[in-house]
């Protein structure tokens, strides 16, 4: 049976705090989405805002298999349809499918609206009849409808048999509130299924009360066959169901066919790119694409999933396009360390006294405040450094970094100092910089992109300071993490000091190290 995709991450999902989609943002997620094959992609309410009205002018130009949609609301309370405006508007933006959502729940009606039940009533048939001539598809959201339902189901029950009679193609139940249960939900999606006989029903979930996922997969159970939501559950309040989740368990677990299996393996590097986008990180342990989904830290898991991985996972990754992965950390065994090098490319018997040499280094590192499991470059040149495998590409002499403010100056200038020896070749640079770290980078590349110039493609993109141990003041040590990119490839170091300049410099120093590590294989 096919389950549809209804993506409303333009809409619902824009009104996430701190998340603002420029057009150009949307544009790019409603290509992306498309290319997955979600079925339809809400983008907006056009003449809401200027940004939406543009987005649908721009998508006119563009082929896409997904069904574009524009959102809306019933007509206003004792008013022609002629005279409202935002109806009008939907037309105009010329999408081919138009959802509109109405009351489902008295007390709205009464409260919000301010209107009578028979008016409302009134308001979602016109709507809908007056739609329904001009486009191909009418998506009634019943807003508010468990809520509705459960205070008075006979008029819940009037408002989408309405619907229904007007016309509408899908009617859909809403969790407007989030506070439905899964049980109430696959009771209530049965009772009307039956109520409305051939009607397409659809669920929309809200995850205040963390059952979006949940209700979505009851409401299918019961007889929904379309899911709304949004990628990585993005949306106001609590956010909506995480279609990410709702599509991995429907097509795996429950048998419904979702999405082609090719594009199921890109769902993990959609939820990135929505990610990345919406600038909200996506929690390591958010299920089926977080970094920590399929990542085993105990030792006895990680020796485990090296004789059989059904041992510890419920899925294989790759079916979502997400990878396994063995943390090291001081929990860590030698299966889990053995498991990393041969990820590397390199073997080692189990019981090899190297072997146990390099973990035992790694949990002393850890012990002063390292942390491998965000840094997984610094590993990597550690473990290359530890079996003699890493070239020296060059080498330090000497780093000095000043930091001075005058009385004239706004901010403090940085200032750093960076003498290596490249290849018998001495480089003595200065570099100024707005911090230190952002000097001693100047610096050090000065005396390098000569000799290695690929470096120049490399970015920091994020730089992290944790205290390590907090109880000695301003003695503590301090853990510095520095996330980099060269445009293709994205990697964690890591450095702990007591001394702030010189743990940057060491996750700097790996930093660079590492990305020639990559571009000269050994």
């Amino acid at each position: 049976m096919k389950i549809y995709t209804y993506d409303t991450t333009l809409r619902d999902g824009s009104q996430a705090p701190k998340v603002s989609f420029s057009l150009e943002d949307k544009l790019r997620i409603v290509q992306k989405l498309d290319e997955f094959g979600i079925d339809y992609i809400e983008c907006g309410w056009p003449g809401a805002n200027p940004k939406d009205t543009a987005l649908f002018e721009r998508l006119k130009r563009l082929k896409l298999s997904s069904k574009i949609v524009a959102f809306g609301a019933t007509r206003r309370p004792n008013k022609s349809i002629e005279q409202d405006q935002q109806v009008l508007e939907l037309l105009k933006s010329e999408a081919k499918y138009i959802t509109i959502f109405g009351k489902s729940w008295d007390f709205h009606v009464f409260n919000a609206l301010k209107t009578t039940l028979e008016e409302n009533l009134n308001m979602i048939f016109e709507t809908i009849e007056f739609l329904k001539k001009s486009v191909e598809e009418v998506i009634f959201d019943a807003e508010h409808f468990f809520d509705g339902y459960k205070a008075n189901k006979e008029y819940a029950l009037k408002v989408v048999k309405t619907a229904k009679e007007a016309g509408a193609d899908w009617i859909v139940l809403c969790d407007t509130n989030g506070g439905a249960l899964p049980n109430e939900v696959f009771q209530i999606v049965k009772e009307v299924k039956e109520e409305l006989k051939d009607a397409k029903i659809g669920i929309h979930a809200h995850n205040d009360s963390e059952c979006a996922v949940a209700n979505s997969i009851m409401a299918v159970l019961a007889g929904a066959s379309q899911v709304h939501g949004t990628i990585n559950g993005i949306g106001e309040r609590c956010g909506n169901a995480n279609l990410c989740s709702v599509i991995a368990n429907l097509q795996l677990k429950s048998g419904y066919k979702v999405v082609e299996e090719e594009n199921l393996k890109k769902l993990t590097q959609l939820s990135y790119f929505v990610s990345e986008i919406s600038n909200i990180p996506i929690p390591p342990n958010m299920p089926y694409v977080g970094e920590g989904a399929f990542s085993h830290k105990a030792g006895v898991h990680a020796s485990a999933i090296l004789k059989d991985t059904r041992t510890y996972e419920h899925i294989d990754p790759i079916l979502v396009g997400n990878s396994r992965k063995v943390v090291i950390s001081d929990l860590s065994g030698r299966s889990n360390l053995r498991h990393r090098l041969l990820q590397m490319g390199l073997e080692v018997e189990e019981n090899s006294p190297e072997l146990i040499r390099l973990l035992e280094k790694i949990k002393e590192l850890e012990k002063e405040g390292y942390q491998f499991e965000i840094a997984d470059a610094s590993f990597e040149l550690l473990c290359l450094r530890h079996f003699g495998l890493l070239k020296e590409f060059y080498k330090l002499e000497a780093y000095r970094v000043l930091i001075a403010r005058r009385s004239e100056d706004l901010l403090p200038v940085s200032e750093a100092t960076v003498r290596i020896r490249v290849e018998n070749t001495l480089q003595h640079t200065v570099a100024l910089g707005n911090g230190p770290v952002s000097a001693l980078d100047g610096a050090l590349r000065k005396g390098l992109e000569e000799f290695y110039p690929s470096l120049k493609e490399v970015e920091l993109k994020d730089y992290r300071v944790r205290i390590v141990n907090e109880k000695d003041g301003t003695k503590a040590k301090v853990r510095v993490v520095i996330q980099s990119t060269d445009g293709q490839r994205e990697w964690g170091t890591v450095g702990v000091s007591e001394n702030i300049i010189e743990a940057s410099w060491i996750a700097l120093n790996d930093s660079l190290i590492y990305k020639l590590v990559k571009d000269e294989p050994i």
